[in-house]
């Protein structure tokens, strides 16, 4: 069976990683744990819409600027989907530990999330998605889609044009 890959703007997906990552960082800089739950909270609202939390930033702002211009390839969302889903759960994990006095625990999970978008940001591998691509090769339910041909799971993949 083939499955039919849908088109992700990847540009959208960068957008709301390097949101999350200065967002954090400010919230860690200035130490206003309440920014970590308000990236939560904006993680946890894009994977429930199945979109990058973060998109209207790049919609609205940078890309009609001219600022991001859009990277549309060949991918499954569903990854993406899952990746932001869970490092909202981090987040919100890091926001619970803030309210029972554990600040260092709270900011390492949202320095744990930085890191992660980083990673995906500036070296083009998604840990969440190869995460979902290892559920599907184990064959976990609720977790269907495969890597594309010929791309390493979490890796991005690469523009055919």
């Amino acid at each position: 069976m083939v499955e039919t890959l849908q088109k992700v703007d990847h540009a959208a997906l960068r957008v709301n990683q390097g949101a999350i990552i200065v967002l954090l960082l400010i919230g860690f800089v200035t130490d206003i744990p309440a920014a970590v739950a308000i990236v939560a909270a904006v993680m946890a609202y894009g994977a429930v819409r199945r979109e990058p939390g973060f998109k209207a930033l790049y919609l609205q702002v940078l890309r009609p600027r001219g600022l991001v211009t859009p990277d549309v390839l060949d991918d499954n969302p569903e990854p993406h989907v899952f990746a932001q889903g869970f490092g909202a759960v981090v987040l919100l994990a890091g926001s619970a530990a803030f309210l029972s006095g554990a600040a260092l625990l709270g900011w390492a999970l949202a320095w744990l999330v930085m890191a992660l978008a980083g990673l995906n940001v500036f070296g083009g591998f998604c840990a969440g998605c190869a995460v979902y691509y290892w559920l599907n090769r184990v064959r976990v339910p609720g977790f269907g889609k495969a890597p594309p041909a010929g791309v390493f799971p979490g890796m991005r993949p690469r523009s055919t044009e």
